[in-house]
């Protein structure tokens, strides 16, 4: 049977695209779904701040009928002009085992991006960094996170027999909390804490950090991140967003920052239980009973016994000096008494020495590896 591309142009259709991934992962113990209302969010133009520097269309596949596939075709023209690069991403890719159907929704991306002056083709990627990147190549018995997505094994099988090639790898890790602080992580912690007269600030008001910090949490981000792959920085949108959506929820007891002798932020680590089995339970849906599940792995004592590294974030010029130490010397003690046992790294670039090495004190398990292809457009 043909495959029919409908490109989605109305609240029901934007429906269907975001189901789609939960009924295809249904029956999937390792997939954690997004939240419906936040993926509507995500797509909606007046609510998602990147609009203000990209654009984008979703399309749908349908084969006999029946909804088979979906992809997001996005320009972030920030990065383009950042990079000086000519390239549509593809983002929020779904399909089911079928090549012709995948083939329909790239060359869909493709020609959609082609009519607007693009020149390749990369992804899985979103509209910032802030959204799920990459597709998984390896790691498809490990359960995905809530900052990532899950997808099967035929999914990179379909890309390389369609011409896409390696454009970036990220590795993820398992990371074993361990009983004390290692001797030499704390060394390193005091000594870089002397030297360059750095303090500890921790709050238990979400109103006083915000207030404090929220912005130069973000502004440090876009230094710290300002030299990854496909990194733009965030706008003052995004930022003023990102604060209101994130500091109120997460556990301030996993929150540390570090300042300098003028209480300038030169780090923060940001971290938080892991939310994957509750937002399976919720099945996407805070309502009937959806926020209980996620208050509970916030909240409890019953909570999760693993923890999403969210951000770790250093000033570059801090960089390798050891203050990712310092951070970690505090958190430890924390996650200890918490009772976590393992952490998740969630993406961490396959080239990005400096996040990698911070975990060389620690016994860890590289668990999970995703891609971005990337393709030139015919």
């Amino acid at each position: 049977m043909a495959i029919t591309i409908k490109k989605v142009s109305s609240k029901n259709e934007l429906k269907k695209f975001i189901r789609l991934n939960y009924q295809l992962y249904k029956s999937n113990p390792y997939s954690v779904p997004d939240l419906y209302d936040d993926m509507l969010n995500t797509f909606n133009k007046k609510k998602n701040a990147a609009f203000e520097f990209c654009e984008a269309d979703y399309f749908l596949a349908y084969k006999d009928e029946q909804l088979v596939g979906r992809v997001a075709a996005i320009i972030n023209n920030k990065a383009n002009s950042i990079w000086n690069k000519k390239e549509v991403r593809f983002g929020w890719i779904d399909f089911i085992d079928d090549l012709e159907v995948s083939s329909a929704l790239l060359k869909t991306v493709e020609e959609w991006g082609k009519a607007k002056g693009m020149e390749y083709i990369q992804g899985p990627l979103g509209f910032t960094d802030f959204d799920a990147e990459g597709m998984l190549i390896e790691g498809f018995d490990q359960l995905s996170t809530m900052a990532t997505t899950y997808n099967y094994p035929y999914y990179p099988q379909h890309m390389e027999k369609l011409g896409y090639g390696k454009d970036a790898d990220w590795m993820e890790y398992k990371i074993y909390i361990p009983d004390t602080i290692p001797e030499k992580h704390q060394r390193i912690s005091n000594l870089v804490q002397q030297k360059y007269n750095l303090k500890l600030k921790k709050y238990t008001s979400a109103k006083k950090i915000a207030k404090d910090y929220g912005q130069a949490i973000f502004e440090l981000m876009n230094e710290a991140y300002s030299s990854l792959y496909g990194y733009s920085p965030l706008s003052q949108g995004q930022i003023n967003q990102y604060v209101k959506m994130y500091l109120p929820i997460v556990d301030l007891r996993m929150v540390t920052l570090v300042a300098d002798a003028e209480d300038k932020l030169i780090a923060v680590g940001i971290s938080m239980p892991s939310l994957s089995e509750a937002l399976q339970k919720a099945k996407g849906r805070m309502l009937p009973f959806g926020w209980y599940y996620l208050f509970k792995a916030l909240f409890m004592k019953s909570r999760s016994k693993f923890l999403d590294l969210l951000l770790v974030a250093v000033k570059p010029e801090y960089q390798n000096k050891g203050v990712n130490a310092l951070l970690f010397s505090d958190l430890i003690p924390i996650y200890k008494k918490l009772g976590f046992i393992f952490a998740e790294s969630n993406p961490e670039l396959e080239l990005n020495g400096k996040v990698q090495a911070q975990w060389e004190y620690f016994k860890t398990e590289q668990h999970k590896r995703r891609r971005a292809f990337v393709k030139k457009i015919d």
